[in-house]
């Protein structure tokens, strides 16, 4: 697959993972929605910067006194492959990545050490 598309299928999955709803019925925001005029609620921004190559998903914002901010995804394309650099998420995007056509040699665990990528059907590098 080319890297064009690699940047789409990230797009689309990132996008729709912010725009999902959670557990408790809190409906994550994207990041030109406003939050609540008391400034409550937590706001998820979906971080697209195909010039870099660089997407992310964070949450931030306020539930009562507790603050929330986050990262619960970020890919990078790098030498035209796809590295998760880190994935909080339930199900998993290298297993939606390969659902949706993107090849295990493509797609890097680089939240494993460099070593230890090599004990996954995932590439290395």
């Amino acid at each position: 697959m080319a890297v064009e598309q690699y940047r789409q299928i990230i797009q689309q999955l990132i996008l729709e993972r912010a725009e999902r709803r959670y557990a408790g019925g809190i409906k994550l925001r994207l990041s030109h929605q406003p939050i609540t005029p008391e400034g409550e609620g937590i706001e998820t921004q979906a971080i697209i910067d195909c010039d870099r190559d660089r997407y992310l998903l964070l949450h931030t914002g306020w539930r009562g006194n507790r603050r929330t901010h986050g990262c619960s995804l970020h890919l990078d394309i790098i030498n035209g492959k796809i590295w998760i650099q880190h994935d909080g998420t339930e199900v998993g995007i290298a297993t939606q990545l390969l659902e949706m056509g993107v090849p295990k040699d493509d797609i890097v665990l680089a939240f494993h050490s460099p070593y230890m990528r090599q004990f996954t059907e995932f590439a290395t590098h």
